[in-house]
């Protein structure tokens, strides 16, 4: 395939009506973007050569997803139809994507979380075919010539790892890529980016995984990570040629350990399009689940107390959000961040001049507290909820049943509407179910969980329990970011999306004390969140000309819209015209 000629497939903008392609330089067939399998029309079949090469019938893209959905269906576990659907997407991206669209609730667990999970775990010994780039230190010096392969591509989008902190299992080797592939097929999902727009990135710095480092048929490099300055030179060597290239795409960082995910988002906030899914989308779903429930309690969120139990990325994020919006609404840092506790595996985390410099920022002055006078028994979970007033509790520890009857009931005791989000990942790390959260609240409870639950039973009405998951953020933040033109990410984008979600919970749903809307629902939402994002951009004066789209939105909210349409993909089959 000759790459110069990509630039007649790709058009610059998401909808565009037609392919145009040389004909004499390119096998459509043989091309995941352009292949239709046996969709492709009499007339196409004739003009391009393809007579003879396909079976005689003509299927349709509906006929196409009908029958992949069935094969799926017939897979004997989630990983096999894992492998399916990457397979399908390596030869035929639009009815991949198709058949991700028809039931998205289905296929979202099959791509990404929980399966993704296993497929990294498995991604050696169930390598197919080659996806994305591989950076370890044999080529990082090479980045910024092996990056300038993709320029064709019109590259808008990165999710990049350093496979260190995959999905609480932890560190995967050269297998994190696989969770990049799961979040970029949601950014075209979700935001309708393209596929050939999207460009997943493992910056292979070797593993400490003892069982991969044993494995002779392991595909990473073969070594242990590389830490201190050699670890920190290896990501400014990449970061560098990333900006070189690709100067207005946007930087996803994914699943970096906690200290290296605070200190990587924050090196490179003012210089690059970028940002940390796992501490700010996971802060900003978080934030629309309790803005909802704020709209169910009719309070606000300043006159809350929070407790985020578990101070990793994740929920050092959730704190910091928290603490964003309650300073939107009024109160100063210092007042924000007196609202909020976190506690790590050792008890409420206080300042003793030892916590790694993320957690120093919601670390407690003991002398400020009262209560707080033997850490081994009033810095427990049991004690800060009762001594602090807990209101709000939030579970991101990944301690599976941390949140037993009597620590609910004590957060009950402080409000009639207590606030409890178990959102550790699987479904046997959360830290109470559902089920037990009504029971003990007598249905009180607000809840939303981080896994997915099927819905409850409790006083004859089915109720359904509202996942807080990231999809319903990143792919919006990202399609607001691009659209608006941004140059930077700011804290103002996590709160303007978590509000979008939380205003695209439905009535009836906040009448059942449902926080999170439902996943069917995803473009509807992401466009909501772009659209805010993107204002939020334009209010805080970092914008520029949107550099994919000659249609710019000069600063209008409608034509800000309009733009967010235009640049929309869907997955359909366009016609095919040689040049």
């Amino acid at each position: 395939m000759a790459e110069a000629n990509l630039n007649f497939i790709f058009g610059s903008h998401g909808n565009t009506r037609e392919i145009l392609f040389n004909a004499n330089c390119i096998d459509i067939h043989a091309n995941n973007f352009t292949n239709k399998g046996t969709a492709f029309t009499e007339e196409e079949r004739q003009t391009h050569n393809l007579v003879g090469s396909l079976p005689p019938t003509v299927r349709n893209l509906e006929s196409q997803v009908k029958n992949s959905v069935y094969k799926v269906n017939r897979k004997e576990n989630d990983i096999e139809r894992f492998v399916y659907m990457r397979s399908l997407y390596d030869r035929n991206v639009v009815l991949a994507h198709a058949v991700i669209q028809s039931n998205i609730e289905q296929f979202m667990r099959i791509i990404y979380t929980p399966t993704a999970g296993l497929a990294c775990q498995q991604y050696s010994s169930m390598f197919r075919a080659a996806n994305g780039l591989h950076f370890y230190p044999g080529n990082i010096d090479q980045a910024e010539k092996i990056l300038n392969r993709y320029t064709h591509r019109d590259i808008r989008v990165a999710v990049v790892t350093d496979n260190q902190g995959i999905l609480g299992i932890g560190d995967q080797g050269a297998g994190g890529i696989a969770i990049c592939l799961g979040k970029l097929m949601l950014y075209t999902q979700g935001a309708g980016i393209a596929p050939w727009h999207c460009l997943p990135i493992s910056l292979d710095v070797g593993t400490d995984n003892e069982e991969l480092l044993e494995d002779k048929y392991y595909l990473g490099w073969r070594q242990r990570r590389l830490t201190g300055q050699d670890y920190l030179n290896f990501i400014q060597q990449f970061a560098r040629a990333f900006k070189t290239v690709f100067p207005d795409a946007l930087c996803q960082w994914e699943d970096f350990s906690k200290q290296n995910a605070f200190a990587i988002r924050d090196a490179y906030l003012d210089n690059m399009l970028s940002f940390n899914d796992d501490i700010q989308g996971t802060g900003a779903i978080t934030l629309a689940a309790v803005i909802t429930a704020m709209k169910v309690k009719n309070e606000e969120l300043k006159n809350q107390v929070y407790l985020v139990h578990g101070a990793g990325a994740g929920g050092v994020g959730i704190a910091e959000q928290i603490a964003v919006a309650l300073m939107e609404e009024g109160l100063s840092e210092d007042e924000a961040r007196n609202k909020i506790y976190t506690l790590d595996s050792r008890g409420l985390v206080v300042a003793t001049g030892n916590n790694p410099p993320y957690k120093e920022k919601f670390a407690k002055d003991p002398g400020t507290l009262p209560w707080f006078q033997d850490p081994k028994h009033d810095g427990d979970l049991l004690s800060v909820i009762k001594n602090a007033g807990v209101t709000v509790l939030i579970g991101t520890s990944g301690q599976p049943g941390s949140f037993p009857h009597d620590v609910v009931k004590a957060v009950h005791a402080n409000t009639d509407r207590p606030v409890i989000l178990p959102l550790s990942n699987p479904t046997d790390k959360c830290e109470a179910t559902p089920e037990d959260l009504y029971a003990w609240t007598n249905g009180a409870v607000l809840t939303a969980t981080g896994s997915p639950f099927p819905p409850i039973t409790f006083s004859g009405k089915e109720i359904r329990i509202g996942q807080c998951n990231n999809v319903f953020v990143f792919p919006g933040v990202g399609l607001g970011a691009m659209t608006s033109g941004a140059m930077e990410v700011l804290p103002s984008f996590f709160t303007a999306a978590a509000k979008a979600v939380s205003e695209s919970v439905s009535s009836e749903d906040i009448q059942q004390g449902v926080l999170v809307p439902p996943v069917q629902n995803l473009e509807e939402i992401t466009n909501k969140v772009a659209l805010a994002v993107g204002l939020a951009a334009i209010n805080g004066n970092v914008y520029q000309p949107c550099a994919f789209s000659t249609f710019q939105h000069h600063g209008d909210p409608d034509r800000l819209q309009e733009l967010i349409t235009k640049m929309r993909w869907h997955p359909e089959y366009l016609p095919l015209i040689a040049r």
